[in-house]
C-alpha cells in the first residue's frame, strides 16, 4: 500500500516479522489530521489479515515530535456530528483491541491525540527527550480520544485529574515515574529499543500473546458505555464560542479572550 501521511515497513524476524508505522507528517510535527486516521485504519486492515506479521511498532517521523497532536486547523472545523462519529477514538480503540500487540516509540512532542494514540498501545518507550500530556483543556475541548479512560488506568485518578485539569506537560522521567510509559531511554537508542521489545514479543507463541492481549483487555478496558460518554461531551465542547476562539487563538499564536462563551451570551 502507499499512504501520503504514514509508512508502512516490515522488519524480519525470527518468527515472522515486526511491523512498522511512521506517522509521516514531520512539518507538522505529525499532527494527527482525517487523511491521516483514514490510513491508519487501512494500515490496520491489513495487519488484521497478515499471517508474518508479530508486533507493530509506532513512531513519528523527523525530529521533533512522536505526535505534536490533532491538526487544529481541521479540528476547528469539526462540529458536533464529527464529535458523534468518535473520529479519533474509534481508530485508537481499533488499536487497543488490534490483535497484534503495539510497541509505541515516543521521542519529543507526544501531546493531546498524540499522547492518546501513544495509550491506546500495549507498551510505550519514550527518548529522554519526550514530552507528554493533554492540553485540551485549554483549547476549550476535552480529551475526548481515551485519555479520560485509558490515563487513570495507567497513573492513577488522582495523576490523571492534575494532568487533565491543568493541561500541564511532563517529560518523560516524569512520565515513567507515574506509569505512563515503560521505559526511557536516550534518543539515539529510542528505536533500538522498541524493536527489542517488539522482537521479544514476536519471539513469543504468537496465538498465546494475541489471547493474553484480549484477556488483559478485558479485565482492564472500560465499558463501551464510556466512549458514548465521551462523544457526546465532546459534542457540546465542540459547539462552544470558547472551543472556536481558543483554538483561533492557538492558530493565531495569542491569548485566548477568557471565558469567551460567558462574553457572548
Amino acid at each position: 500500500m502507499s499512504f501520503d501521511t504514514i509508512t508502512v515497513e516490515h522488519v524480519p524476524v525470527k518468527n515472522g516479522q515486526v511491523s512498522v508505522i511512521t506517522l509521516n507528517r514531520p512539518d507538522r510535527r505529525n499532527a494527527i489530521d482525517l487523511q491521516m486516521i483514514q490510513e491508519l485504519g487501512q494500515a490496520l486492515d491489513a495487519l488484521e489479515i497478515s499471517t508474518e506479521s508479530r508486533a507493530v511498532i509506532l513512531k513519528g517521523a523527523g525530529d521533533k515530535a512522536f505526535a505534536a497532536g490533532a491538526d487544529i486547523a481541521e479540528l476547528k472545523e469539526r462540529d458536533y456530528h464529527a464529535a458523534l462519529q468518535r473520529i479519533n477514538s474509534a481508530l485508537f480503540r481499533r488499536i487497543e483491541e488490534h490483535k497484534l500487540p503495539f510497541v509505541a516509540a515516543i521521542h519529543g512532542y507526544a501531546l493531546g491525540g498524540g499522547c492518546e494514540i501513544a495509550m491506546a498501545c500495549d507498551i510505550r518507550v519514550a527518548s529522554s527527550d519526550a514530552k507528554l500530556g493533554q492540553p485540551e483543556v485549554g483549547l476549550g475541548i476535552l480529551p475526548g480520544a481515551g485519555a479520560i479512560q485509558r490515563l487513570p488506568r495507567l497513573v492513577g485518578m488522582g495523576r490523571a485529574k492534575d494532568l487533565i485539569f491543568t493541561g500541564r506537560i511532563i517529560n518523560a522521567t516524569e512520565a515513567e515515574k507515574m506509569g505512563l510509559v515503560e521505559y526511557v531511554v536516550e534518543r539515539e537508542q529510542l528505536l533500538e529499543k522498541a524493536m527489542e521489545v517488539a522482537t521479544q514479543i514476536a519471539n513469543q507463541g504468537d496465538l498465546a500473546v494475541q489471547l493474553s492481549k484480549q484477556a488483559l483487555n478485558a479485565a482492564w478496558g472500560p465499558p463501551r458505555a464510556f466512549d458514548t460518554l465521551d462523544a457526546l461531551a465532546q459534542a457540546v465542547c465542540f459547539e462552544s464560542t470558547d472551543k472556536h476562539e481558543r483554538m483561533q487563538a492557538f492558530l493565531d499564536r495569542r491569548k485566548a479572550k477568557r471565558d469567551a462563551q460567558q462574553e457572548n451570551k
